[in-house]
């Protein structure tokens, strides 16, 4: 404890400037257009509610020294992790909370369970164990880690605590990305503040410096403090922004019932996607989103309305151009594998992929099929030619067959209206007996707009040289085989 006089080197959680203090304080000299407030019709899953925002507060310091009803901390299932956070509470705690410990014989991952605070200036200290990272058991953790923030947050209601100082409970040794692990944490905490707001009083984000920088980046899209930073928030919200209590979502989980168990079907009904259907329990796994199987059934039998169709797909690619705006995609963009360059012969606009600058087995493919939307999407709103440089690729550039099927399933129908041609520049006989199994058997329509390009002096008949950026290594791979370009020839009858 401190010395009698000393300053104390607790932090009152009162004493601290909240979430939209620093923000309404900007804002006091600027004028706000009632007009365009009138005018907004699309709003964010998470609105802005000052009322939430006062609870709020995102601090830069150790939790341990917050002076509020309980503190979190993130430790493993024999509470015994030495981390900072664990390390920095069981200085100030004292003895005691070691010995307290043993009584609880361990805590589950994503469990919360509930100690003293013994010299802290926190009365409690709830313990959470934070789930291990893999990207192949994402889902797993996304659900352990949201369980660990939503038992915390269960806890302090029970225990009718006024406020909660939070630590990051996903730890770099667990190696949860901090990115992904800052989104559970807000929309969880956001969404039981909106069933549960009346129990709580402050919520703190006690973090690093390097965590201040993400929590500031995320914040506003969860707790937004103003309708213009709603607004200018919702384009950078992730596509999955789990259910009512934010829990992630798992379609696969999700269990599908009828609306009407025992009536039969009503062949009239080609609402669909519009129906109005109930719901069975809060949780992702009892909660249905439609007849699932019905949908697919009616799609076989080809009596799903088109309309029915076009919409739910609209949907889905919505929900990748959102991500795509909001992921880092820097790295993707680094490989330079695709980019715009000029026109074609026809005033279209000429992208260009190039084959050798996409080490497929060294990326995550997601990402540079989110990069691929977040390219095209305003390229492909009117008429565009592809090129594809196939030079010199190795087995390790090749492009799975499955992937370019997604890709072409997820993408929005402009980029296939509008898609007039794909030049397959330099080919092989192999890569073209597999180009034409998977435009025959795999996609339709695409067929008909591959074109065969065996040298660069055939494709400059489409697409003038001053008008494409050639990658060197096709210049000099092209001049080896072929030999040297002519600024004139005749046109190529096969373009």
């Amino acid at each position: 404890m401190d010395p009698l006089g000393a300053p104390s080197q607790f932090v009152d959680v009162d004493s601290l400037p909240g979430w939209s203090d620093a923000y309404e304080a900007k804002q006091l000299d600027c004028h706000q257009s009632l007009v365009e407030k009138a005018q907004v019709d699309v709003r964010s899953p998470f609105p802005y509610r000052k009322d939430i925002n006062e609870k709020i507060i995102l601090w830069k310091g150790d939790v341990a020294l917050l002076n509020c009803t309980a503190i979190v901390n993130t430790s493993n299932e024999t509470l015994t992790d030495k981390n900072p956070v664990s390390e920095s509470i069981f200085m100030h705690a004292g003895p005691d909370l070691k010995d307290e410990l043993q009584k609880l014989k361990g805590c589950r991952t994503g469990e919360a369970k509930l100690t003293k605070g013994f010299n802290l200036a926190a009365r409690f200290i709830i313990h959470t164990v934070g789930p291990k990272y893999k990207s192949r058991y994402r889902t797993a953790a996304e659900s352990s880690l949201y369980s660990c923030y939503r038992n915390v947050l269960q806890l302090a209601k029970e225990q009718a605590m006024c406020s909660v100082g939070f630590c990051v409970i996903n730890t770099l040794k667990r190696c949860y990305p901090l990115e992904d692990a800052t989104h559970i944490a807000l929309r969880t905490v956001r969404r039981f503040l909106e069933i549960h707001g009346e129990t709580l009083e402050k919520v703190v984000f006690a973090v690093s410096e390097l965590e201040e920088v993400t929590y500031q980046k995320l914040l506003p899209l969860y707790f937004p403090r103003s309708l213009e930073e709603e607004i200018q928030s919702l384009p950078y919200l992730p596509a999955d922004i789990g259910n009512a209590e934010g829990e992630p979502v798992v379609p696969e989980r999700q269990i599908r019932i009828t609306e009407k168990p025992g009536v039969p079907d009503d062949a009239s009904d080609e609402e669909g996607l519009e129906a109005d259907l109930s719901f069975i329990g809060s949780h992702a796994f009892a909660r249905m989103e439609g007849d699932v199987d019905k949908q697919r059934r009616l799609i076989l039998q080809g009596q799903l309305s088109e309309a029915a169709l076009q919409k739910q797909h609209q949907r889905n690619y919505n929900r990748w151009l959102c991500q795509a705006r909001a992921e880092d995609l820097s790295d993707i963009a680094s490989l330079k594998a695709l980019y715009q360059t000029g026109v074609d012969n026809c005033g279209r606009t000429v992208m260009v992929v190039v084959g050798r600058n996409i080490p497929v087995t060294l990326i995550d493919m997601e990402k540079a099929l989110l990069y691929f939307i977040h390219v095209m999407d305003h390229i492909a709103v009117k008429e565009y030619v592809l090129v594809y440089f196939h030079t010199l690729t190795n087995y390790y550039n090749q492009l799975d067959s499955n992937f370019l099927k997604k890709l072409y399933d997820v993408v929005d129908a402009k980029y296939k209206r509008n898609l007039k041609a794909l030049y397959f520049v330099h080919p092989t006989f192999r890569s073209k007996v597999s180009a034409w199994f998977f435009t025959t058997f795999t996609v339709s329509g695409l067929k008909d707009k591959i074109h065969y390009v065996e040298s660069l002096q055939q494709l400059f008949t489409a697409i003038p040289p001053e008008q494409i950026d050639l990658p060197p290594f096709v210049l000099e791979y092209d001049a080896r085989e072929n030999g040297p370009y002519y600024s004139s020839y005749p046109p190529s009858p096969d373009l």
